[in-house]
């Protein structure tokens, strides 16, 4: 499924970390925003920087608390936290939208929403402490 990107938005996606990753990994389906336009010659792939719904257990810099600025379906809430020590690039296998029904036929109906800019830019700021390179949050 190709994964719509904007310059100043970004898309809200569930990703499957199941299967082939282990803890300290992610190893389970979590909300993502995924960072990364579509790059030449790198079909396929996106780079996403996941969410959680709890905090984490020492807060640090690549960790920021967001209000995603609209519901979500369940089982996901839009307060959630940026967790910028876990960027990684992802098959779009693993990549999925937010399931918001079952259509009369048993068709999943899906939606991906985009992120604010403001939202947008915490996540990038997060996912560069994350990747040590925190002199470029300035930038932001």
């Amino acid at each position: 499924m190709p994964i719509p990107y904007h310059p100043k938005q970004a898309s809200l996606v569930t990703v499957n970390f199941d299967g082939g990753f282990k803890p300290p990994e992610m190893v389970k389906s979590r909300l993502a925003v995924v960072l990364s336009k579509p790059i030449r010659r790198r079909l396929g792939l996106c780079t996403v920087i996941p969410l959680s719904t709890q905090p984490p257990n020492h807060i640090m810099p690549y960790h920021e608390e967001i209000d995603i600025g609209f519901d979500l379906p369940f089982p996901w809430e839009r307060q959630c936290w940026v967790k910028g020590d876990m960027v990684t690039s992802v098959g779009f296998h693993r990549v999925d939208g937010l399931q918001v029904k079952t259509g009369r036929y048993g068709k999943r109906q899906y939606l991906i929403p985009q992120v604010d800019e403001a939202v947008f830019r915490t996540v990038q700021r997060c996912a560069l402490h994350g990747l040590g390179l925190s002199a470029l949050t300035k930038k932001l």
